[in-house]
């Protein structure tokens, strides 16, 4: 039974985890840790967590936690996977909300889910905000997402992934199981192509108009919601992107490859039927969605 939770990580997501867990009836024991004082204090005044732990002080309490979520960017998720295997016991479940998930999973291989060592069920909850931090969090910030796992094909069955994956969708949350190289795909087109369109149409406007005030003042008072909305994923922190994209290159490469070819077929046929087929394909894909 989980009674003991350990955030490693209290941002967004994992102060927002710890809020969902609360008003879901999690009735245990939450502890953070993190690289910062000030948002662990802030996570803690929001009751996301109970108590909290400098990242250096913390292993003895990972030792007595019954699940431990791992809640940072994804190369620190692969530092503390590592620092964290030869401390657990089998009787442990750690997880995690990294964006990617491939080498996750091969690191859990490799440290976890064997005789002796704690269970990892790689986790990634499609949710979030183009701007970070705990004092963003909320713990209505899961309800109606999709929460991806992608769990071990040798993993054995452990009692505690039935019960974490049971609170997760008491957050309201919607879950999918997922191979990891295919969630990597998968998110590569869903959500890391749009926030490198994002943040390479608002970098293109601020290159090419920012230094020159007359023309960002006429930019500023006639981009209406179109601009507003195509370039909002462009203010999301490069700490955060950096690790997806150092560890998802080439699926986001290829996407970003895709849609090169497609804005150049674009550009080719701005008066050609082509660009009416075009427009037919985009309300089609977005029709099945609405629907």
């Amino acid at each position: 039974m989980i009674e003991r939770i350990l955030i490693v990580g209290t941002g967004l997501i994992g102060a927002s985890t710890g809020l969902a867990l609360r008003a879901a009836g999690f009735t245990g024991k939450i502890i953070g840790t993190g690289p910062t004082a000030k948002t662990l204090m802030t996570a803690q005044e929001m009751g996301a967590i109970d108590a909290w732990f400098p990242r250096e002080e913390v292993d003895a309490a990972a030792m007595r936690c019954d699940v431990i979520l791992l809640a940072g960017p994804v190369l620190s998720i692969l530092d503390w996977m590592q620092r964290l295997a030869p401390l657990l016991g089998e009787h442990q479940l750690v997880t995690d909300v990294g964006s990617t998930k491939v080498r996750i999973a091969e690191m859990a291989t490799e440290l976890y889910n064997q005789p002796g060592r704690a269970r990892f069920l790689p986790g990634h909850p499609m949710a979030g905000k183009e701007s970070g931090g705990a004092a963003l969090a909320e713990a209505t910030l899961f309800q109606n997402a999709m929460w991806l796992f992608t769990p071990l094909d040798d993993a054995p069955p452990h009692p505690l992934e039935a019960e974490w994956r049971a609170w997760v969708a008491k957050f309201g949350a919607r879950t999918m199981d997922l191979n990891a190289a295919r969630q990597d795909e998968i998110c590569a087109w869903v959500s890391h192509l749009p926030q490198m369109l994002s943040t390479a149409l608002a970098a293109l406007l601020e290159d090419t108009f920012g230094g020159d005030p007359k023309s960002r003042a006429e930019i500023d008072a006639i981009g209406g919601r179109a601009l507003r909305e195509t370039t909002r994923l462009g203010s999301s922190p490069y700490s955060m992107w950096r690790d997806i994209a150092l560890s998802n290159s080439e699926p986001i490469a290829a996407t970003l490859h895709a849609l090169e070819q497609r804005l150049a077929h674009l550009r080719e046929n701005l008066r050609t039927p082509e660009l009416k087929e075009e427009f037919r394909l985009a309300n089609e894909f977005r029709a099945r969605r609405d629907h």
